[in-house]
């Protein structure tokens, strides 16, 4: 089977995964939110911070490495799996020990039991993530995306249950640890005809693989607190009550790009790995890409913006209203990150990682004083205003380092956008002409107003984007 008809069948069974995933995170969060306190998704949201800031350290870059270098050697892979098994168990010493620290910063006693909890979830992740990796590298994407599948239903089943026995935040943990647990044991067991671990343990062998790590790691470190300096800030100084509200705005807002956009670069990382010997196919590759995603989050994103006074209200209950111009900076926002998720494989291949942490040092001197005095003066919606104004720069800076690296191509990615963007306003005449007419008020109005958005882009994108030769070609393939 050739690569090409990989990368589809990879996208056909991760396409299917992700939207499963999103409509049973979604019904959980809206479950939830009426069973749980909003204290209690600020705690989790605290616990899952440690957890992505620890998780820097420990992952050395090994999933780029393995796959942009094609490594089958089984001694380079056992020593990497030693070493991994040896950082989640330091990592999870790490989170376990500091959980009183972090309960004095935040003033919450709760935060002490959930962080202990959520701190195994160390060594179950990396007993499997050498396995995760080499299925990715063999495009094995129906067996990830079945794997996601069952544990995603099984994890939220442990959460709800919990949930309603009133476990409270721990619930949330409880839930992500037994999914975890599980997708380790099915990554074992399938990962095992690409590697099985033997007694070899060197590391000058994987010294190429520690290097490229070194710059991936600093970019991830100062990444993250690029990305995570107004959880930071909010927790800290206005409690977790309102980072928990902060913090469901964002899984509403930007989950569609935060969840889409690093599965569609998972599927196309393997395939276009193969062409980073060639500038141009690479530069080509970035744009349809990059122009795919575009496609996807635009009108989810413009569809959220317009919608959203009428959609919170009922998914997760009246309690919830205030996170609505919360969800509408975000929806912009998410549109803005949908540009970047493209840039760091473009960096990886072309041996330029250096570069995105050049571009975050940027990002992050600027971004620190503006969010710190937002926190300071002018609340969530304040610091949710310094983050998107940020974001722009960021925007802005990815776009000259993928010039430097790629050549000219901003005028052939402004074209390509056209057609997304001439959609979605036409889906938002059209909804706000409903709106105007017919009515807002009521699920049946929203619904009605949503199934007319999509339809019009959906229509449009058929009509003038996508030849019906090409859905005939496209259906042949999958």
């Amino acid at each position: 089977m050739s690569n090409k008809i990989k990368a589809i069948n990879g996208a056909k069974w991760t396409t299917v995964s992700t939207i499963f995933s999103a409509v049973l995170q979604f019904g959980q969060v809206a479950l939830l939110a009426r069973l749980l306190l909003p204290s209690a998704f600020g705690i989790v949201s605290i616990s899952t911070l440690i957890i992505n800031f620890l998780s820097i350290f420990a992952h050395f870059g090994f999933s780029n490495s393995i796959i942009s270098k094609q490594v089958t050697n089984q001694k380079i892979l056992s020593t990497i799996y030693y070493l991994n098994l040896l950082i989640g168990v330091v990592m999870f010493a790490l989170m376990y020990l500091s959980a009183p620290l972090l309960v004095l910063y935040y003033k919450e006693p709760l935060l002490d039991g959930v962080l202990k909890m959520a701190a195994f979830s160390f060594p179950i992740v990396f007993l499997g993530q050498i396995y995760n990796i080499l299925l990715e590298k063999e495009l094995k994407f129906k067996w990830l995306a079945l794997t996601d599948i069952f544990c995603s239903i099984t994890g939220s089943l442990v959460t709800i249950i919990m949930a309603f026995n009133g476990y409270q935040a721990k619930s949330l943990v409880g839930g992500l640890l037994s999914a975890q647990f599980l997708k380790m044991i099915i990554h074992n067991v399938l990962g095992r005809q690409y590697f099985t671990p033997i007694i070899y343990f060197k590391l000058d062998e994987i010294k190429d693989h520690l290097v490229f790590g070194m710059y991936n790691m600093g970019e991830n470190l100062v990444g993250f607190v690029n990305d995570n300096i107004d959880n930071i800030l909010i927790g800290g100084f206005l409690g977790v009550k309102q980072l928990g509200y902060y913090t469901i705005a964002w899984q509403i807002a930007v989950f569609p790009t935060t969840r889409l956009c690093p599965v569609i670069i998972q599927i196309s990382y393997p395939i276009i790995a193969k062409m980073k010997d060639s500038l141009e196919s690479l530069k080509q590759a970035y744009l349809k890409i990059t122009v795919f995603i575009a496609y996807c989050i635009i009108p989810l994103l413009t569809g959220l913006f317009l919608m959203a006074s009428n959609v919170i209200p009922i998914l997760y209950g009246e309690g919830w209203g205030d996170t609505v111009p919360l969800v509408k900076i975000f929806s912009v926002m998410g549109i803005l990150f949908c540009f970047m998720y493209t840039t760091s494989p473009v960096a990886y291949l072309t041996g330029k990682p250096n570069y995105l942490l050049y571009r975050n040092l940027v990002v992050l001197a600027i971004k620190i004083p503006v969010i710190y005095f937002a926190a300071r003066t002018y609340g969530l919606t304040g610091i949710a205003l310094a983050f998107l104004a940020t974001s722009v720069v960021s925007l802005v800076l990815n776009f000259v380092l993928v010039q430097k690296m790629l050549g000219s191509f901003f005028a052939s990615l402004i074209k390509d956008l056209i057609k997304p963007a001439l959609f979605s306003v036409a889906m938002v005449v059209v909804i706000l002409l409903y709106k105007y007419f017919i009515g807002n008020a009521g699920i049946i109005n929203t619904v009605v107003q949503i199934a007319l958005g999509g339809l019009v882009y959906a229509g449009l994108t058929l009509k003038y984007k996508l030849s019906f030769a090409e859905i005939k070609n496209l259906r042949k393939a999958l």
